[in-house]
C-alpha cells in the first residue's frame, strides 16, 4: 500500500471519529469540541491539496511506506 493511501485512510478515520465524538446526535457523543478536530485535518487536506506537501505523508514514508499516490 503505498504512502499517500495510508494517509487517506488515516484521515478518513479522523474524520468520521471526530464527528461521531462531536455531533450532538451521535450515539458517542462526547464534546462539541471534537469537530474543532474535523476543522484541523481538513484545514491540512487544504493545506496538502495547495502546497503537494503533507507531514503525515512524510511520517508515514519514515515509518516505511512505499511513495507514491
Amino acid at each position: 500500500m503505498t504512502s499517500w493511501k495510508i494517509v487517506d485512510i488515516i484521515a478518513g478515520t479522523f474524520i468520521l471519529i471526530s464527528i461521531a465524538l462531536g455531533a450532538p446526535g451521535s450515539p458517542g457523543f462526547a464534546n462539541e469540541w471534537f469537530l474543532a478536530f474535523t476543522a484541523f485535518v481538513g484545514a491540512n487536506i487544504l493545506q496538502s491539496g495547495l502546497t503537494g506537501w503533507c507531514l503525515m505523508e512524510t511520517i508515514v514514508r519514515k515509518l516505511g511506506a512505499k511513495a507514491g499516490a
